[in-house]
């Protein structure tokens, strides 16, 4: 066997006068411009509906991960009562659950380290302070709220407000 090296012009002309199999079986494998463009543009329209897919899936994520912290702290709360009597005041707020209150009614036992892993109390997963209120709303003995992406009460969708209260 011999190898024949044959110019590409030379072998592109050649597959264009004579039709023949063997010719064109030369011919050197590739892809043209507007083939790639067009895949391209496929890759594009696809990434496009992937992409409005997972963003909106960021809220229904900051949504559950708030229903999880509302659930953590009303079970921070219910042991301030168990162990002191009574939930923090209004005016002690949250902040009862990381460190001893300074406002009274000040207990008189308060665990190391508080109520909370952390001794900075969280915010919500939009960076919004959670809301305390004693009493709660709807006749319940304490309330704890995040107002949602918009930080105002009221809203919709992500900027729905979910209070610990409407906990399941």
């Amino acid at each position: 066997m011999f190898k024949i090296n044959i110019d590409r012009k030379l072998l592109i002309a050649l597959c264009c006068v004579v039709r023949c199999k063997k010719v064109t079986a030369f011919r050197i494998a590739g892809f043209t411009l507007l083939e790639m463009l067009m895949v391209v543009l496929i890759i594009s329209i696809l990434a496009a509906f992937v992409g409005v897919k997972v963003l909106n899936k960021d809220d229904v994520a900051k949504s559950a991960a708030a229903r999880a912290q509302l659930s953590s702290l009303r079970s921070a709360v219910q042991l301030y009562k168990m162990q002191h009597g009574d939930f923090p005041t209004q005016e002690q707020g949250l902040e009862a659950l990381c460190r001893r209150p300074e406002k009274p009614p000040v207990p008189s036992s308060y665990p190391q380290g508080g109520y909370l892993d952390s001794s900075i109390m969280p915010k919500d997963p939009w960076k919004h302070e959670y809301v305390y209120m004693v009493p709660g709303l709807n006749g319940d003995p304490f309330d704890i709220m995040t107002y949602g992406s918009d930080g105002e009460p009221g809203g919709e969708g992500a900027a729905a407000d979910i209070s610990s209260s409407n906990l399941q």
